[in-house]
């Protein structure tokens, strides 16, 4: 307990987990958003709009996560000069926030489908009766309905965001828990499990309350048929 305290005392860890947690929402939002639009894409009676979502959930679900997050710093920042602030740990962290968002747009994606999968098909026949454009029918009659059925993928969808947002130490993002993780072992190797115990129960502590919120929800919205 005392190595724990010392460990406490010596560096910024909540500040570590707060950075973790503020990649995980700022990606959960714009990838919900670029999810939403996917989805819509991939239902739509355009041939054209379905090959292309279909192309970009494809490449993103089969990409690792760490490419996409060394491409960000090497390819988009370094090559292709896309900068989001003079100073380099702003930068950083918001390439961070676009290499998480494109890679879960696509799970985001996937779990809307899902959800699209239990709206009665009559439901988009009933909204072109009443002479709704597909826009209309997807976003006021099938997107609400398939929200309510997707809640369970969706949150395992942003658990696994979370999770992922670790490997934002690979767009150079230094404050997060893995890089302090990392330097917390290279100074104090003799508190590897002390160290190991300290991050394994901030994830546990910070994803419980999110997977009951889940189930919660998930059986509150729970469509009855």
């Amino acid at each position: 307990m005392n190595t724990i305290a010392q460990l406490f005392s010596q560096y910024n860890i909540p500040g570590a987990f707060l950075v973790n947690i503020e990649l995980t929402l700022w990606a959960a939002l714009f990838s919900l958003v670029l999810g939403i639009i996917l989805v819509i894409m991939r239902i739509s009676p355009i041939s054209s709009m379905r090959t292309v979502s279909a192309g970009f959930v494809s490449f993103f679900q089969n990409m690792p996560l760490t490419i996409i997050m060394v491409f960000m710093v090497l390819g988009a920042f370094a090559q292709l000069k896309l900068s989001f602030s003079d100073r380099f740990d702003v930068n950083f962290f918001w390439l961070a926030v676009v290499g998480l968002s494109l890679y879960t747009a696509a799970f985001v994606c996937e779990s809307l489908r899902s959800g699209i999968n239990t709206v009665p098909l009559g439901q988009a026949e009933a909204a072109r009766a009443l002479g709704l454009s597909f826009t209309q029918s997807a976003t006021q009659i099938i997107l609400p309905q398939a929200f309510r059925g997707s809640v369970a993928p969706l949150g395992n969808t942003f658990i696994a965001l979370l999770k992922n947002s670790t490997v934002a130490a690979a767009a150079s993002v230094a404050t997060e828990s893995s890089s302090l993780m990392s330097e917390m072992i290279e100074y104090h190797a003799n508190a590897i499990v002390a160290i190991f115990l300290i991050f394994a129960m901030g994830y546990v502590i910070i994803v419980l309350p999110i997977g009951a919120l889940t189930t919660f929800l998930s059986n509150k919205l729970a469509v009855r048929r």
